[in-house]
């Protein structure tokens, strides 16, 4: 166990070790002696996106640095798909406008997208984050709410909740807004609406708690619990009345017209209001640790509320755990999953290495919004995560970049995969790009960025190699893409004045002896120096960047038939030494 110094130490080194402290001390007070235990939710009622990858990610790396001081822990993802399928998303392939007849029912009782190999629509979607989650290493123990609920596991919570309704309605009833003030004497009120801003329906889209009604619009009176339908499946149901001694449960179903009498005391069919179901949750599995979306801070809101009926109704307490901020990609808005299309984990790392994709959400307190690149931003992002991990091996890493390095290459079972030869992603992907894919070029030109220590196979440079290819072959446009000339342009090359010929003429003459990454990049960037009568290596000036950038797009146009592209010694490796003296006249 880590001694009062080492505990003070780590809170001065990053957030996560803020939260392991805290969350240790609240455990050993709530529950000393047994394993300490987090959680986190999804609702697999579509494709899970990078935005919910948060809602894992800030208890994950929580839960590893308390594994790291040797605690045992439990991180619980609770798949919500006993959640109601609530409308059908646009943009998921193999599903059409004939999906909004199972609009109601259990995601587990959805069909899943045709085509799918999956048994129903929430193992669809739960396979794709399951996958990405081990790639990401990722340790959890997975419940399944339809499991849980239709197993009779939370029966006893079911009655408490039941037999406790009027406490739970008075609770919601502090948060509610009436419409009509006369109405607070009357029966139970249809009238009465939550108070949910648009933030929090956007975020409660992936957390089961949109589009459902916390029980209150029944004439009856207040009942937190909403049977499936026993014939058409779909909680479009009404409980029409219940007696707590015998269990007894009646309702109607407004969408077919079923009525049905069940003990609900044997019954598992249905599930506790969602405001009622977290809470409820929170208390039967000991949850010390939850993160929330920025939109459970409004008041009225799941996470608000839950926090006083896990008190007064369960007997609980609320989870310790910060309010997160929204994850975006570059160039788009907010992420909401009643969208489709919006990128994934799996889509994250189709185009990065999974230590870079955790380090995006390591390296930011839970409360600080950022974006995750899919545009040319991946390049940029690729070259600050090399110079951190340079900046780690010779020790001038800062504390809290170092731990963030840390915590994004292993976790408390080991080291994640890496690649042996981490070549530049903007190199890899340039030459991915002039190539197309051919592994016979791509090996030339790669073994030639460093003659003295040459790369001898390409899995050297895998994963980060694959990753740099699928984004140029599915994030780039092909407008975008670089084609090399096959000839010669005679009739600029016959345009040029002679300091244009002057200039080709040293860089054709210096190939031979800079044929490397360094070199070439030494020659291009020399070339206008040494014609305005300076050395090689002189500090540029305003009018010798101008002139630089005049013979860049020179060779650019010579080699490529376009202003700008890959950087030039990358492409000049690329092209080979023979074209390019073929393409600039030699």
């Amino acid at each position: 166990m880590p001694t009062v110094a080492e505990s003070q130490t780590s809170t001065e080194t990053d957030w996560v070790s803020r939260f392991a402290d805290d969350v240790i001390a609240e455990s050993e007070r709530r529950a000393p002696g047994k394993p300490v235990v987090v959680a986190s939710g999804l609702s697999p009622s579509g494709p899970i996106h990078l935005g919910n990858l948060r809602e894992v990610m800030t208890p994950h790396l929580v839960a590893d640095e308390i594994r790291r001081r040797g605690y045992t822990v439990r991180h619980l993802i609770s798949w919500d798909d006993y959640d109601r399928y609530r409308k059908v998303p646009n943009g998921v392939p193999g599903v059409d406008a004939s999906w909004a007849e199972h609009i109601g029912k259990p995601l587990t009782s959805v069909p899943a997208p045709a085509g799918s190999a999956y048994a129903n629509w929430a193992e669809h979607f739960k396979a794709a984050m399951t996958a990405a989650l081990d790639e990401l290493g990722v340790e959890y123990d997975g419940i399944s709410q339809t499991e849980q609920y239709t197993a009779g596991a939370y029966r006893e919570q079911v009655l408490h909740a039941m037999k406790h309704r009027v406490d739970i309605d008075a609770v919601l009833d502090r948060y509610r807004t009436k419409k009509d003030p006369a109405a607070k004497g009357g029966g139970k009120k249809p009238q009465q609406q939550k108070k949910v801003d648009e933030a929090e329906l956007e975020a409660a889209e992936g957390s089961g708690a949109a589009d459902e009604d916390d029980g209150s619009g029944n004439t009856a009176g207040y009942f937190p619990y909403k049977p499936y339908c026993g014939n058409c499946e779909k909680d479009l149901t009404v409980v029409t009345s219940y007696d707590d001694d015998t269990t007894e449960l009646n309702y109607t179903c407004s969408a077919c017209g079923f009525a049905e009498t069940v003990r609900l005391n044997e019954f598992n069919r249905g599930k506790l209001v969602w405001k009622v179901d977290w809470p409820m949750r929170w208390a039967y599995e000991g949850v010390i640790f939850e993160p929330s979306g920025v939109d459970h801070s409004s008041p009225g809101s799941s996470f608000v509320v839950g926090g006083q009926i896990v008190r007064e109704v369960f007997d609980g307490v609320q989870p310790i755990g910060p309010m997160y901020a929204f994850v975006g990609i570059s160039g788009m808005a907010k992420m909401s999953s009643s969208k489709g299309g919006v990128p994934t984990p799996a889509d994250a790392l189709e185009i990065m290495e999974a230590p870079l994709l955790r380090w995006l959400y390591a390296r930011r307190k839970p409360n600080q919004s950022f974006k995750i690149a899919f545009d040319q931003e991946i390049q940029r992002l690729y070259d600050e995560w090399d110079s951190l991990g340079r900046k780690v091996a010779d020790g001038t890493v800062l504390p809290a970049d170092a731990a963030a390095y840390s915590r994004a290459v292993r976790t408390a079972a080991g080291e994640l995969p890496s690649t042996p030869r981490p070549l530049p992603y903007r190199t890899l992907a340039s030459v991915a790009d002039i190539t197309a894919g051919a592994e016979d070029q791509t090996l030339r030109i790669l073994s030639e960025l460093d003659p003295e220590n040459p790369l001898t196979s390409l899995d050297e440079a895998r994963p980060r190699l694959d990753r740099a290819e699928n984004w140029i072959t599915t994030q780039v446009p092909a407008e975008a893409r670089t084609i090399v000339r096959d000839e010669a342009d005679k009739e600029l090359l016959g345009s040029l004045d002679d300091q244009g010929r002057e200039s080709l003429r040293l860089l054709l003459e210096g190939l031979d002896t800079h044929w490397s990454l360094d070199g070439l990049t030494t020659l291009v960037y020399g070339v206008p120096k040494v014609l305005a009568g300076l050395e090689p290596d002189a500090k540029p000036t305003p009018e010798l960047k101008a002139a630089q950038r005049s013979f860049f797009a020179l060779l650019y146009r010579l080699l490529v038939s376009r202003d700008t592209g890959p950087r030039l010694p990358t492409l000049l490796l690329a092209v080979g030494a023979e074209r390019v003296r073929r393409l600039l006249g030699a």
